[in-house]
C-alpha cells in the first residue's frame, strides 16, 4: 500500500507464447516498483499462439513463482476493461528496439484516449535479453537449436514437448 492506502498495482499484458527470460526480467524490476504485478496474458484470437491460454498462464506462473507479488491471468478484449476489472492505472510495456516504439506508443495513445486514468511505463530490457524474443526461440527450438539458458527450466521443456513431439 502507498500513503494514501491504495494499492499499487500494475499491468504487464502480452501473449507470452511463451514467456521468456526477458519477460521475466522485466516482471522481477517491475515488482520492485509496485505492490501486485498482473501479468495479463492476451487470448490473441489474431495471432495463432503455440500454447493455449491456460497453457501460457500456468507457465508464466510457474516462471514467476519467486516473486510473490505477481500473478498471471488470462483475458480477452479490451485491455482497458482487464485494467478497470483489476483496478489498476498502470500498464507496463517493454521495448527491444526502436522498432517496438511505435507500435507501443499508438497502444499507449489509443488506451489513453479509451480511458484517461491509465498510464502506460516503458521499460527497457535488460542488455543480455534485449535480442530475446518468443519468436526467435520458437524458431530456434524447432530447428533443434538449445534456448535453454533464455527460458525458465519448465518452460523450456513445454516448448520442446510442443515443438518436437
Amino acid at each position: 500500500m502507498n500513503r494514501n492506502g491504495k494499492s499499487r498495482r500494475a499491468i504487464y499484458p502480452g501473449s507470452f507464447d511463451p514467456i521468456t527470460s526477458g519477460h521475466v526480467n522485466l516482471v522481477e524490476r517491475v515488482a520492485s516498483l509496485f505492490d501486485e504485478v498482473v501479468v495479463a496474458v492476451a487470448a490473441s484470437d489474431a495471432k495463432k499462439t503455440l500454447f493455449t491460454l491456460d497453457e501460457r498462464v500456468e507457465l508464466i506462473n510457474e516462471a514467476v513463482a519467486h516473486v510473490p507479488n505477481v500473478r498471471a491471468v488470462g483475458f480477452s478484449g479490451l485491455l482497458i476493461d482487464v485494467t478497470k476489472e483489476l483496478n489498476a492505472k498502470i500498464v507496463v510495456r517493454g521495448l527491444r528496439a526502436v522498432s517496438d516504439f511505435e507500435y507501443e506508443f499508438q497502444l499507449a495513445w489509443m488506451n489513453r484516449q479509451l480511458d484517461n486514468e491509465i498510464e502506460t511505463m516503458f521499460f527497457a530490457p535488460a542488455e543480455n535479453y534485449a535480442f530475446v524474443s518468443a519468436t526467435l526461440v520458437k524458431e530456434i527450438v524447432l530447428l533443434g537449436g538449445d534456448v535453454s539458458q533464455f527460458l525458465h527450466p519448465t518452460v523450456n521443456e513445454a516448448l520442446i514437448k510442443k515443438l518436437r513431439p
